[in-house]
C-alpha cells in the first residue's frame, strides 16, 4: 500500500523501510530456497514476476510490507546499500472486506544467520503496533505451518493465542484480539521505535 511508501521505522534491532524496487533483486534471490518456499508455503516466480509482484503490492490497498533491515548493519555501514543489510521482511493483509479492523499478520527472516536473535520478534511488534496506530487495527491472526516451531514461539511470546488447526493445511491459527491493556503493552514495547521519512536511493515511478 501506498500509505507507508515514504515511513521508515528504526528500532534497536531491526529497520523498517518499505517494498521497493532495489529489493526486489535479494528478496528473489531469497525464494529461490525450498526452506523458505516451504515455510511460506510460496511458488518460486521468475525475477520479472518478483518485479510484478513488488509494484502491485505497493499499490494493494490490503497489503502493507516492510523489508526488515539489520539494525546493526545498516548503522555500521552508513552509504551502504539496504540490499546488503536485507534479513527478511514483515507483512500486513486486510483479509476480511466486512471488517478493515482485522489483518493477518507474517514475518520471515530469510537470512539463516540472522535467526533467533530476537530481529523477528522486534519486527513483528512494530508491524502491530503501526497497524494499530496507522491502519486502526484492533485484531491480528497468524497462520504458521505446523511444523515451524520457531514463528509458533514467537506468535505465543506476543500474546497470540491458537484457535484452530488445519491438518488438510497442516496450519495453525493464533489470534490476538487488541484491548486495551494489549495496546498500551505494545505502545510501551515499542516506544523506543522512532518513525522517519524514507527515501529509497531508488526512485520508485508514481
Amino acid at each position: 500500500m501506498r500509505l507507508n511508501a515514504n515511513t521508515l521505522l528504526q528500532g534497536k534491532k531491526v529497520v523498517l523501510v518499505p517494498y521497493t524496487s532495489e529489493h526486489v533483486p535479494r528478496y528473489h534471490e531469497w525464494m529461490q530456497s525450498e526452506e523458505l518456499q516451504r515455510l511460506t508455503a510460496s511458488e518460486p516466480l521468475s525475477l520479472e514476476q518478483e518485479h510484478a509482484m513488488q509494484r502491485s503490492w505497493r499499490e494493494d490497498a490490503d497489503k502493507c510490507t516492510f523489508i526488515v533491515l539489520d539494525a546493526q548493519q545498516w548503522q555500521a555501514r552508513p552509504g551502504s546499500t539496504e540490499e546488503g543489510c536485507m534479513v527478511g521482511d514483515v507483512n500486513l493483509f486486510l483479509t476480511d472486506p466486512g471488517d478493515p479492523t482485522v489483518a493477518e499478520i507474517e514475518v520471515m527472516i530469510a537470512e539463516p544467520s540472522c535467526r533467533g536473535r530476537g530481529l523477528g520478534t522486534e519486527a513483528v511488534l512494530m508491524m502491530m503496533a503501526y497497524g494499530v496506530s496507522k491502519l486502526g487495527l484492533t485484531r491480528f491472526e497468524a497462520k504458521i505451518g505446523q511444523g515451524n516451531e520457531a514463528s509458533l514461539h514467537l506468535f505465543q511470546k506476543l500474546h497470540f493465542a491458537q484457535v484452530a488447526v488445519s491438518e488438510v493445511f497442516q496450519e495453525v491459527t493464533l489470534h490476538l484480539t487488541v484491548s486495551e491493556p494489549e495496546r498500551q503493552w505494545l505502545l510501551e514495547e515499542t516506544c523506543h521505535v522512532a518513525e522517519k521519512p524514507y527515501r529509497a536511493s531508488t526512485a520508485e515511478p508514481h
